[in-house]
């Protein structure tokens, strides 16, 4: 399949040098939410320089750490399981004035060697179907985290923040599609989103393989594993129609599964959207 041959060095560094890329030196992956028109409440985009997602904040290197202070985050939400932080040695780092939040989405005992064992032959199917019994798996057990960043973004309209799992992908790019979904941004938009972590941990190709090469299942078999580099548009699309159809909508999924209320989650909304004349 073509989407899972490498990408050109020169086009990757292009697309990188743009937004919503941001650079943070020793993280890959960085973008930031805001500039995306909200369709529902026309006028309005969502805030820039106020939401960030990216991959693991591990490896930053003291210039990340300086960058991390120049874009004005706050706090550092990490989705990671405990399980992951020390099979890859991975620990998250200490950037002054800076907090970090370990709020993962799966618990220890989610990720035993059978659980594992079935999620990575999901991923390794490539098929959109696959991809929504993880997704779902991801909203089942992510409100806790989801709520984390959401009370965060409720309680601080003027301090960012930035939220990250291992490459910043399906655990970030749902928490992405939750806060875009819930500022009114069109699906295609979210889809987009989603598709840009293909080139943006490109960088990190041969780390990512590398510790994939560890599980069995990929060990023996390198395009299960490359399947994991895929992004395509048409997954997010499906787990957007998942999170209406099977969740009730945005809306419905944040009440039910992080408990916040409907005032909350205006406020929430009111916090994420800035007057998009703004933006000129």
């Amino acid at each position: 399949m073509k989407d899972l041959e490498p990408l050109d060095p020169s086009y990757v560094q292009e697309v990188l040098s743009q937004p919503p890329f941001t650079s943070i030196p020793g993280v890959i992956n960085v973008r930031d939410l805001g500039g995306y028109p909200s369709m529902t409440h026309p006028g309005k985009s969502t805030k820039p320089g106020f939401m960030y997602r990216s991959a693991e904040v591990a490896s930053i290197t003291d210039e990340g750490k300086e960058q991390v202070r120049r874009l004005g985050i706050k706090t550092v939400f990490d989705l990671r399981s405990d399980t992951e932080i020390k099979k890859y040695n991975a620990p998250l780092p200490t950037i002054e004035d800076v907090e970090l939040l370990h709020v993962p989405v799966f618990q220890i005992e989610d990720y035993s060697p059978e659980m594992m064992a079935k999620r990575y032959q999901l991923y390794a199917s490539g098929k959109t179907e696959a991809f929504m019994e993880l997704y779902s798996q991801i909203l089942d057990h992510g409100g806790p985290a989801f709520g984390s960043i959401l009370r965060f973004i409720r309680d601080h309209s003027d301090h960012a923040c930035l939220f990250h799992c291992t490459a910043g992908k399906d655990r970030t790019g749902i928490m992405a599609a939750i806060l875009l979904k819930l500022a009114g941004v069109d699906n295609v938009a979210i889809a987009n989103d989603y598709s840009l972590t293909r080139v943006g941990r490109e960088p990190a190709r041969e780390k990512i393989m590398e510790r994939l090469s560890k599980e069995p299942l990929f060990a023996s078999n390198n395009e299960a594993a490359l399947i994991m580099f895929t992004c395509r548009e048409e997954t997010m699309l499906a787990f957007l129609d998942l999170l209406d159809t099977k969740y009730g909508g945005v809306e419905e999924y944040i009440r039910n599964y992080t408990h916040l209320s409907e005032s909350d989650i205006a406020v929430i909304r009111n916090n994420m959207l800035v007057s998009s004349h703004s933006l000129l």
